[in-house]
């Protein structure tokens, strides 16, 4: 995929079904603005519409996922602005991609920084990295989810701890806390190459099944225990109208690798 249309963000495809986005403000620590967001939901988009795409890989640098959102950019707007234009709302549409994120933290994911990584699905750190959300040094407080999403990982006390301080925490805190899947080896790059690695994996399974089971997942936190498994359990039967089940189911049988069609 080109990245000349890209200002703030550079596009790949480390292999063939994985798109690696990489945010690429670096003299900014890649501090997340207006036109940074507006690239990356094209960029999300279009990863998400292409059929020969399975999985979605976003990484910042070595230094800095992101350190925060864009502070110059936020400093002067008034209550009328950003009430009126909903701002920050478009921050979510990374949420709505259906196909699985997986976010690849080296370095700092602070404020805005966290608030994207926890919208992505799965989180993969370096040793280096350090999670906060230090807006209350601001004046204000997480607007981008961070208070909501930060609570329902790591439980109401360590949030208000974090977010009334705006302590940093290590990246084998954050695994200690659920925040992340796991934390990586040593090596430049190596959170990158391991996220690619189980981009590639989880797009080697029926691209249907993998969507559902990101979507039943995601359910588990809207709906209660009875709801959400009779959502489960719908979702499952409806696997059953699917190519890619018969072809799984029959492929497990004959002991051979499925050959899944995405159908």
């Amino acid at each position: 995929m080109s990245t000349q249309h890209y200002e703030n963000i550079l596009v790949s495809n480390p292999e063939p079904s994985v798109t690696l986005i990489t945010l690429n403000r670096p003299k900014a620590l890649n501090a997340l603005n207006s036109a940074l967001f507006k690239e990356l939901n094209v960029a999300l988009e279009t990863a998400d519409n292409d059929r020969t795409i399975g999985a979605i890989v976003l990484t910042g640098s070595e230094r800095a996922f992101a350190a925060g959102a864009d502070i110059k950019e936020m400093k002067d707007k008034e209550f009328a602005d950003v009430y009126q234009n909903n701002f920050l709302e478009n921050w979510q549409a990374l949420t709505k991609i259906r196909k699985p994120v997986i976010a690849a933290v080296g370095g700092y994911a602070l404020g805005g920084g966290c608030e994207l990584a926890l919208m992505c699905d799965i989180i993969l750190a370096s040793p280096a990295a350090k999670f906060g959300q230090p807006e209350i040094n601001l004046g204000i407080i997480p607007g981008g989810g961070g208070s909501q999403r930060l609570t329902r990982i790591v439980g109401k006390s360590r949030a208000m701890e974090m977010i009334l301080t705006g302590r940093q925490i290590t990246a084998s805190e954050a695994e200690k806390y659920g925040m992340v899947s796991r934390v990586v080896g040593e090596g430049e790059g190596q959170v990158v190459k391991d996220a690619v690695v189980l981009a590639k994996e989880i797009a080697s399974k029926s691209q249907i099944a993998v969507q559902a089971a990101k979507e039943v997942v995601n359910a588990a936190y809207e709906l209660n225990l009875p709801e959400g498994l009779r959502f489960e359990r719908r979702m499952f039967h409806g696997l059953f109208a699917t190519k890619d089940q018969k072809e799984g189911m029959t492929a497990f049988a004959e002991k051979r690798k499925p050959n899944f069609t995405n159908a």
